[in-house]
C-alpha cells in the first residue's frame, strides 16, 4: 500500500493531463496542528503564492499546492524528494530538510517567531528568575513551541525538568490557565492566535525569546541556484504590488525574509535536537 503522501500525490496526478504530469512541481504546505483546515482551503490560501513562484521560475512547469496534514507525511515527502518545495511550521521540519535531505533555503516568513513567557496582570513575578518554583503551563510536550520555550529557558538558566510544569494541548488553554489562576506562568508562540488575543487584552509579557525563523520555505535538488534566486527575488517583491499584498494577506504574514538561512541551519542545535530527540522530548 502506498504511504499517505504518496497516495495523495498519485491521486492529484491522476486528475492532470498526461502531458502535464511530468511538468509539475509539488509544493507541500504544512500548517502544523492548526485545526479546521482542509485541502480546498489550503489551495485557496496558498494558490497566489504558488502562482508567484511559478511565474518566477518561468520554465513552463506548474507549481501545485499539496496540503500536508500529518508531520509524518511532511517528513516522508522531504526524505523521498517527492516534495519539490516545502513551506512548513513548525520550523524544525524545514530545518531538517536542509540538514538531512538536501533541500536548499529559499526564505522564511516575517516576522520571526518567538516564545512569549506570560503572567497574570497583577502577578508579583517580575523577572524570569522569579518563575522558579512556580506553577508553569506549556503546550503539550511534543509541540514545537514547547521545545522552543524549553531551549530559551534553558539558555536563561531555568531547567524545566526541575520545575512544576503542566502540559496542555492548545495554546488557548495556556492563557486560560494563567488568566484563571491554575498556573502562575505560561508559554505561548508569538504568532499564535492565543498571543494575539493576549496582547489585544493587555496581557503581561514577562519575557520574549530570541527570534527564530518562522514558516520557512525550502526547495529540493531539482532547482538551480538561478531558480532559487529568482524565487527569492519574487518573494521580496510581493509587498510592492497590490497582487503581492493580497498573496501575503491570504497567507497571513507581513512578507518574506531571505536572510535567515544561517539561523535556520542552526535551529536544530539551538533546540537541543540530537539523534531525533529535542529538548522537550521526542520528535512527533
Amino acid at each position: 500500500m502506498p504511504k499517505p503522501l504518496t497516495a495523495l500525490l498519485l491521486a492529484i496526478a491522476a486528475t492532470l493531463p498526461l502531458a502535464a504530469q511530468a511538468r509539475n512541481y509539488m509544493f507541500g504546505v504544512s500548517e502544523g496542528t492548526s485545526g479546521g483546515t482542509d485541502h480546498a482551503r489550503v489551495l485557496l490560501k496558498y494558490g497566489g503564492l504558488a502562482a508567484a513562484l511559478e511565474k518566477a521560475l518561468g520554465d513552463g512547469h506548474q507549481v501545485n499546492v499539496v496540503f500536508v496534514r500529518e508531520f509524518a507525511q511532511l517528513e516522508e515527502g522531504m526524505k523521498s524528494g517527492r516534495l519539490d518545495l516545502a513551506m512548513a511550521r513548525p520550523s524544525d521540519y524545514p530545518a531538517r530538510g536542509l540538514r538531512d535531505y538536501g533541500y536548499r533555503y529559499v526564505a522564511s516568513a516575517k516576522p520571526d517567531g518567538q516564545c512569549l513567557i506570560v503572567v497574570g496582570k497583577d502577578s508579583p513575578i517580575k523577572t524570569l528568575a522569579d518563575i522558579k518554583g512556580q506553577k508553569i503551563v506549556m503546550p503539550e510536550k511534543v509541540a514545537y513551541m514547547t521545545k522552543f520555550c524549553t531551549a530559551e529557558l534553558r539558555n536563561q538558566g531555568i531547567d524545566l525538568a526541575k520545575e512544576d510544569v503542566n502540559y496542555v494541548r492548545e495554546q488557548e488553554a495556556v492563557t486560560f490557565y494563567v488568566d484563571n489562576g491554575f498556573a502562575k506562568v505560561g508559554a505561548i508562540a508569538s504568532y499564535s492566535g492565543a498571543a494575539r488575543k493576549w496582547v489585544k487584552a493587555g496581557g503581561t509579557i514577562l519575557h520574549k525569546s530570541v527570534p527564530q525563523p518562522y514558516f520557512p520555505l525550502v526547495a529540493g535538488k531539482v532547482f538551480s541556484s538561478e531558480q532559487i534566486g529568482a524565487m527569492q527575488k519574487a518573494l521580496l517583491a510581493l509587498p510592492n504590488s497590490a497582487d503581492g499584498q493580497a498573496v501575503l494577506k491570504s497567507i497571513g504574514i507581513q512578507g518574506f525574509d531571505t536572510g535567515t538561512e544561517a539561523k535556520l541551519r542552526q535551529l536544530l542545535d539551538w533546540l537541543g535536537c540530537k539523534d531525533g530527540v529535542c529538548a522537550a522530548g521526542k520528535q512527533p
